[in-house]
């Protein structure tokens, strides 16, 4: 049978589509046995998910079974209660746009989302969105014309209850949403999981560069693993893996926190787990937490927006010049070092208007930073980050856009001072068992942490220059550990 199973309360509701042996009954899947290692996609179509029916238990049972399952009880539960999601400022603007352009005038309309799809052009970023949030095949969102807040409601559409017209829309969707469905059962061995592995291919400072995506997925071809590089735009595919590796810039109020929220709630194993990214994204937590669990960092404090931010009263505390920098800046953007009051003027100026809180951070010069990169609270690399040249940042932007960095050193972990490592080490056990990079700088024989990265650097040729395919390796068969986790 197919690793894709489509359930349906009759035969009878698949007779307008094509014929598939991946359809079941939802009576005979709460009577059907897998074998034990068998993973499945199961879409549950029942026209009845309420509590206690035979759709519901489905998704129960498919939850049991360690299959993965659309919808899950949990995102039932909540639809079932009504629980409402406000979008974004920016996707509340093209709402209202849509409803201006196409002039609809009744207080309330409904659109109908598809597995993350809809028909209306122009609001495939809302129906992607709703998706994220509310994983179910078939929707039918009340909105009302306000220019805020248009969400009113969501319901389960049944899928009995489709036109035509509407069976077109959802059978496009279908197979977009899992290509696997028409396809015949292959004869070759199955793989040992599938790994999603999330890129932007136009970010400019990725965290990984092709090269090194290249070697993850030709790697992971010789394990077994079946491996495919996804973006954005393919977001609605993603419970079609077992794994998630987030290989773009990671940030809270962005897609990459969203998919990564999605995927934990359907039981993919995910680097980076939503709680890494909230603790590592924000400087502002990682002060508190190092000053909580007293460790060594550079002298800090908060300014607010709010307050007036006297020149004299900083350098009282972390002396002159300081760092200012926005709480969730990364690759060196969003930070400003200043040696006087002028300069704290202007850099307030600019980095209030990107967040309300900064941080003022002592200045501690060093020729690098080091990097220890952990997985599962293990060494997995170390770098010597040099600071670009005649700069004071590893990152040099300019005004142009034009950018440079200093040189990469990767050193043995045995190479590394044992204070760095212990530090790096103990700093990252109060984040999480993900896969971090922790950066630090020698002062004084001390080492200090400066950040702990969630979504470390790792380019072909550098951070992978003493392990080689090895550190590949070890990334994917950590996917493997914490699937085993899950499973038990």
């Amino acid at each position: 049978m197919n690793n894709v199973l489509i359930l349906v309360d009759s035969l009878d509701d698949w007779k307008p589509y094509s014929k598939t042996n991946s359809i079941l009954t939802v009576s005979d899947y709460l009577k059907y046995k897998s074998p034990g290692k068998d993973r499945k996609l199961v879409i549950n179509l029942s026209n009845d998910y309420s509590y206690n029916s035979e759709g519901y238990y489905c998704s129960l049972l498919a939850q049991t079974r360690g299959h993965k399952v659309i919808p899950g009880v949990d995102i039932i539960n909540k639809v079932e209660a009504g629980a409402g999601i406000r979008m974004d400022s920016s996707l509340q603007k093209l709402c209202y746009q849509w409803i201006q352009k196409n002039e609809i005038t009744d207080d309330l309309w409904s659109l109908n989302v598809y597995f993350g799809t809809c028909k209306e052009k122009g609001l495939e970023r809302i129906a992607r969105f709703i998706f994220e949030n509310y994983p179910v095949p078939l929707l039918r969102v009340t909105l009302n014309t306000r220019h805020k807040n248009q969400i009113e409601n969501i319901q389960f559409l049944p899928l009995s209850s489709l036109n035509n017209e509407e069976e077109d829309y959802f059978a496009n969707a279908l197979d977009l949403f899992n290509r696997k469905v028409w396809r015949n059962p292959q004869a070759s061995k199955s793989a040992r999981y599938n790994l999603a592995i999330l890129y932007d291919p136009d970010e400019k400072f990725p965290p990984s560069d092709k090269k090194a995506l290249h070697k993850l997925l030709e790697l992971a071809k010789k394990m077994d693993i079946h491996a495919e590089l996804l973006t954005e735009e393919d977001a609605t595919r993603l419970m079609e893996f077992d794994a998630l590796f987030i290989r773009t810039t990671t940030s809270l109020n962005h897609y990459t926190f969203r998919l990564s929220q999605l995927a934990t709630q359907n039981g993919l194993a995910v680097i980076d787990d939503p709680q890494s990214i909230i603790r590592c994204t924000n400087k502002v937590y990682l002060k508190e937490l190092f000053e909580k669990e007293k460790i060594p960092a550079p002298l800090s404090m908060l300014l607010f927006k709010s307050n007036v931010n006297s020149y004299e009263e900083i350098t009282e505390q972390l002396g002159s010049p300081f760092i200012l920098k926005i709480p969730d800046g990364s690759f060196s953007i969003g930070m400003k070092k200043v040696n006087n009051e002028i300069e704290l003027d202007e850099a307030l100026k600019v980095l209030f208007d990107k967040s309300s809180i900064l941080l003022a951070q002592e200045f501690t010069p060093t020729d690098f930073d080091w990097r220890i990169g952990i997985l599962n609270g293990e060494p997995l690399y170390a770098c010597k980050y040099y600071m670009a040249k005649g700069h004071w940042q590893i990152y040099c932007h300019y005004a142009s856009g034009r950018s440079r960095c200093g040189l990469v050193e990767t050193i043995p972990i045995y190479q590394v001072p044992r204070k760095v490592l212990d530090t790096a080490l103990r700093a990252a056990s109060f984040i999480g068992k993900g896969l971090y990079g922790v950066d630090l700088k020698m002062v004084n024989d001390r080492a200090i942490v400066i950040e702990i990265n969630d979504n470390p650097s790792i380019d072909h040729g550098l951070e992978d220059a003493i392990l080689g395919d090895e550190l590949y390796y070890r990334l994917l068969n950590n996917f493997w550990r914490m699937l085993d986790v899950k499973r038990f």
